[in-house]
């Protein structure tokens, strides 16, 4: 009876492998259970699921200590189940290869992405770095060489008898060099390019042409490289503001975007204010050979809005009358945020009035005003119990929007500078009436920054000004020799179409330049 052809897994003993699975015990507990796939080893629960993954854990490392070194003769134990490097490709082009493992024997341990088992099996090195995620937690060592006196068992076929691997090639008639295991590779993991974003934009990869992109990527770098300083400064962010300015515009004319052209205009703001910053910290003005001045109201942006709160109340005054504009005036810089604020009767006694009371029983009756008490109690209501008021016209609309666009903390801000100026020391001792702290606040806000009325320093629309403060071209001369006798104005002309002068050093703390 001839013998049956000894294979060479027949020959080779199987690689080992063990698993530890960590299951639920029933339905909505928190009670697990540990078990393993060795016969002898008993099962295990635990309270938690924390608990048990520590348990599955403890009980692998168990195994690999108690275990012996991985064994050269061993074939994969991953053969034995078909891993994904013993199996053919699934595409249309199979492999023109068959898989060969090879390398040194090893116990590798590997996991799934839950923490539900976890598994050691005795496989080649090249098999465990091919599967994704596996360690390797040991390596067998080369074959001693053998004595002289003690031949090599004989074999019944080429190369039976020594540590050969699973593959189908021909075997090695030598001892298998131990090598550097190598590494397991991981899952290929799919990443989005970075997004690079400046000013809270993200720039796109797309975005053409390049040079406009590479500008916008360095700025974004540049200015969040400025936030890390310890110290400002004052021209370089100036610098990088013009230059957000002009890559801005570039990149609107590029898209069309016209959310861009806004972005644009703000960065060339922002450039203006910070050189002005720079200007007043090291003693400049508008030019070299200009003393710096400490403004109330410092960024153009708030000049602005100073401007647009007299604008408003021009297009919108019910009535006649310099001190009901100025009136007007000073209640909306109250209510300019949501429409409400709180006055008291020294507000409005301060404001040279000739009858509070019956100026703010107009403003009422014509619903410009809307009051919780009478103008008496207006007037009389101190400090300590302030009294509410509702200008209708600056309720923000359903979407939030109202006439005059400055947020919570600048309003503040343009009430005390208006307060400051028509409460002026002088013209207080003065007693200028109503008329002439209007035409002060007027022409603080429209003259240039040496204080020079008008643009340029060239003058004043006289029909503009006379719109502003609701007054008649007669009246005007009288209100301008008050505020030369308080020193407010000097050099003053007046023509049949200008006004021309400059505001004197006392009050340009209190201007607010046209830009």
């Amino acid at each position: 009876m001839g013998k049956a052809p000894v294979s060479e897994l027949d020959e080779r003993m199987p690689g080992r492998r063990w698993t530890v699975r960590l299951d639920p015990v029933g339905r909505g507990g928190e009670v697990v259970r540990v078990s393993c796939s060795r016969p002898a080893c008993a099962e295990q629960r635990l309270p938690s699921a924390a608990a048990g993954r520590a348990a599955a854990v403890a009980h692998l490392k168990a195994h690999l200590r108690a275990a012996s070194a991985p064994r050269p003769g061993a074939y994969c134990a991953c053969r034995a189940e078909g891993c994904h490097a013993h199996l053919p490709d699934t595409d249309r082009h199979a492999r023109t290869e068959t898989w060969r493992c090879g390398g040194p024997g090893v116990l590798a341990v590997s996991t799934d992405r839950e923490g539900r088992w976890w598994q050691a099996m005795e496989c080649c090195s090249r098999c465990a770095a091919a599967t994704p995620g596996v360690k390797t937690a040991a390596t067998s060592r080369a074959p001693e060489p053998r004595p002289a006196d003690r031949p090599a068992p004989a074999t019944t076929a080429a190369g039976v008898g020594v540590p050969q691997f699973s593959h189908a090639g021909q075997a090695p008639t030598g001892p298998v060099p131990v090598g550097p295991v190598p590494a397991p590779r991981s899952a290929p993991v799919r990443r989005r390019p970075r997004q690079v974003k400046i000013a809270q934009r993200v720039i796109p990869h797309t975005l053409r042409p390049v040079a406009l992109r590479d500008e916008l990527i360095e700025l974004g770098d540049l200015f969040r490289a400025y936030q890390q300083r310890d110290q400002p400064d004052l021209v370089l962010l100036a610098d990088l503001h013009s230059r957000k300015a002009s890559a801005f515009t570039a990149w609107a004319e590029t898209t069309g975007d016209p959310s861009l052209h806004l972005d644009a205009r703000r960065a060339e703001q922002a450039a203006t204010t910070v050189l002005l910053q720079h200007q007043q910290r090291t003693g400049q003005g508008a030019s070299s050979d200009t003393s710096a001045v400490a403004r109330l109201l410092t960024r153009p942006g708030q000049w602005d809005c100073a401007r647009s709160v007299l604008a408003h109340v021009t297009e919108t005054a019910p009535l006649p009358g310099p001190e009901a504009r100025l009136l007007m005036v000073m209640l909306t810089l109250r209510a300019a945020h949501g429409g409400t604020g709180n006055l008291v009767g020294q507000d409005l006694t301060g404001l040279g009035l000739g009858e509070p009371a019956d100026l703010v029983a107009q403003l009422v009756d014509c619903d410009w005003l809307r009051l919780s008490c009478t103008p008496a109690d207006l007037l009389a209501s101190r400090p300590e119990n302030p009294t509410a008021v509702t200008v209708p016209s600056l309720v923000p609309d359903e979407d939030g929007s109202g006439p005059l666009a400055f947020g919570r903390k600048l309003r503040p801000k343009l009430s005390g500078w208006a307060q400051r100026a028509v409460s002026d020391k002088k013209l207080r001792k003065a007693k200028a009436p109503a008329a002439t702290r209007l035409l002060a606040l007027v022409l603080a806000t429209h003259s240039n920054a040496d204080g020079c009325l008008g643009p340029d320093g060239q003058g004043i629309d006289l029909d503009r000004l006379l719109s502003w403060c609701a007054i008649g071209p007669g009246e005007l001369p009288p209100l301008t020799d008050q505020l030369t006798a308080t020193d407010w104005l000097a050099e003053v002309a007046v023509t049949p179409t200008l006004l021309t002068g400059r505001l004197t050093e006392r009050v340009l703390p209190l201007t607010c330049p046209l830009t």
